[in-house]
């Protein structure tokens, strides 16, 4: 018995996190652009992000997330039950999130590409529940296992890094720098939303906002985000890619 899509809006685009918080760090700019363009945008967090040092509890964890979901204007923000600082690469989680997938129909998901050394090892684990589930979604005669959802097959996958991390994500065949010079203080606006993880580390926004610069600049914009592709990506009209 297939589930009743009615009650899932159907989206363009998925950007998936391990905790509240990666997204905007990696992409918020560009979220926060798509949606000016007229595209209908989520992000999927894996965990609350709880336990975490300096916040009361889930509840302020989720205030956060949803302010900063509004900073951005993201259409739907989903947090899975997953578990912060215990998130492995297993059946569960990639049924978990194959299942948003399905419900969501995107065109295009962008998660993690690459581990962050010194920096939670729930970020790699994210890149490989995202890699199988974008797979677990498009499979035929399984449909058990995803609640009656139906097959959805996913257009295009994309990686992003963290702000302060590198450029270039290693075995990448293709990159390509958005400019956010327009949704540049909507990103910051959004990590500003996280009391809990940067009132304690003011120079975050300087650091964010310095990769930024230093990521447009090199494609001749004020501000910009890389992505990778796992894949080459075609183009149809070189000259509007390359000069407009």
């Amino acid at each position: 018995m297939n589930a009743d899509l009615s009650q899932y809006p159907e989206l363009d685009v998925i950007a998936v996190g391990a905790h509240p918080d990666d997204v905007e760090i990696a992409c918020g700019g560009t979220l926060a652009r798509l949606v000016d363009q007229g595209y209908r945008v989520g992000i999927i967090d894996l965990t609350d992000g709880e336990p975490t040092p300096n916040s009361a509890g889930p509840e302020v964890r989720l205030q956060e997330a949803q302010a900063a979901a509004a900073a951005l204007g993201v259409q739907v923000r989903t947090i899975l039950d997953l578990p912060n600082r215990r998130l492995f690469d297993c059946f569960e989680s990639r049924v978990a999130l194959a299942t948003e997938f399905r419900k969501h129909r995107p065109k295009l998901v962008i998660g993690f590409g690459d581990k962050t050394p010194m920096a939670s090892p729930d970020h790699w684990q994210a890149m490989q529940i995202t890699d199988a589930a974008i797979f677990y979604s498009r499979l035929s005669k399984w449909d058990s296992h995803f609640g009656g959802f139906p097959v959805h097959t996913i257009s295009r996958q994309l990686y992003f890094r963290l702000a302060v991390e590198p450029d270039h994500l290693s075995g990448c065949l293709s990159h390509l720098t958005v400019d956010i010079s327009s949704t540049l203080q909507r990103k910051l606006d959004s990590v500003a939303c996280y009391q809990t993880q940067f009132a304690h580390k003011p120079q975050i926004m300087q650091r964010i906002t310095a990769a930024a610069q230093i990521t447009g600049s090199a494609a001749g914009v004020e501000a910009g985000e890389v992505f990778a592709s796992p894949k080459s990506i075609s183009v149809d009209d070189l000259f509007k890619t390359a000069v407009l």
